[in-house]
């Protein structure tokens, strides 16, 4: 394994947060991952290595990035702003910008240095029962700094969750991940073989069976497993595609999932880092979901209590 996998990036280190498991929580997001979902909620998070953004919003037209960037890779004429062909990720524009609407995505973050952050954190953690989620991406591509992560918060008393996609290698996973974790909440998306394999860039043969491996673990006593279902309209939010995924989380001993509602903003998000949105034009992904589509989607999920 390259040195690119051993040590992440770390897209941020959140505090606050009361969406990624119990409590109050800090969330550590990693950038890179190994699936290339279409409808990515961060999309920054897709690529491992490090990336500029343009935040048109914050962005004042003060004109400084123009004379700081020596290749002439800004241009108010190109649509995203920065000519990503001529780049060459100096960040001089980056130190320039008074607004921050130029940004780098993703730094070298020691472990210690995480652990520091989240220390900070602590005194909510325990009034609320919360803890610290590993996010991304995918935490899992970096085996060895998410073990040697988990295993410093552990020693700290803290709680960890770890959010994942299940595309890994599972004696990996078993041997660094496993033994310092409390809870695993693991996404799964289309349950058809070939759509997951067209819309999320890779087959799902390895995700279902190491998520049903993950329960029997559970169902043994070991840590708990949550599945959860992002709702993307037309795409993993149909009746027949929930009524598979319930069907396979019901045969597997699950008894509960989670729904993720849509979240169209990623469009915005992936224009910053100057990517394609491979849904633009597809029918309802340009807003949100109504809650009667949401109501019709639990429903679809039969013989499961929806969280």
């Amino acid at each position: 394994m390259d040195r690119a996998r051993r040590r992440p990036l770390i897209l941020d280190v959140k505090g606050n947060s009361l969406d990624d498991g119990p409590g109050i929580r800090t969330v550590v997001f990693f950038k890179g991952c190994p699936l290339d979902c279409a409808w990515c909620h961060n999309p920054e998070s897709k690529r491992a290595g490090v990336e500029l953004a343009f935040d048109p919003k914050e962005c004042v037209k003060c004109e400084t990035c123009l004379s700081a960037c020596a290749e002439g890779a800004l241009d108010r004429a190109d649509a995203g702003f920065v000519d990503r062909r001529r780049c060459t990720l100096c960040f001089e524009c980056v130190e320039a910008c008074p607004s921050g609407a130029l940004s780098r995505v993703g730094r070298d973050m020691e472990v210690s240095e995480v652990i520091e952050l989240v220390k900070r954190d602590v005194p909510f953690f325990e009034t609320s029962g919360g803890g610290v989620t590993l996010s991304g991406g995918e935490p899992t591509l970096f085996m060895d700094y998410c073990s040697e992560l988990l295993r410093g918060l552990k020693g700290l008393g803290i709680h960890t969750v770890v959010e994942t996609c299940g595309y890994f290698d599972p004696s990996e996973f078993q041997r660094l991940v496993y033994p310092y974790t409390d809870d695993i909440y693991y996404d799964l998306k289309i349950f058809d073989r070939e759509e997951h394999a067209r819309m999320c860039g890779v087959s799902n043969e390895v995700i279902l069976q190491n998520f049903v491996d993950l329960q029997n673990r559970f169902e043994a006593g070991g840590v708990p497993l949550l599945a959860r279902v992002p709702l993307i309209p037309g795409i993993t939010a149909t009746d027949a595609n929930l009524e598979s995924l319930a069907g396979f989380l019901v045969e597997s001993g699950a008894n509960r999932v989670a729904v993720l509602q849509y979240n169209p903003l990623f469009k915005e998000k992936a224009a910053n880092v100057g990517a394609r949105d491979p849904l633009a034009g597809a029918p309802g992904t340009g807003s949100w979901m109504s809650p009667a589509e949401v109501r019709r989607c639990r429903d679809s999920l039969k013989g499961l209590e929806v969280l």
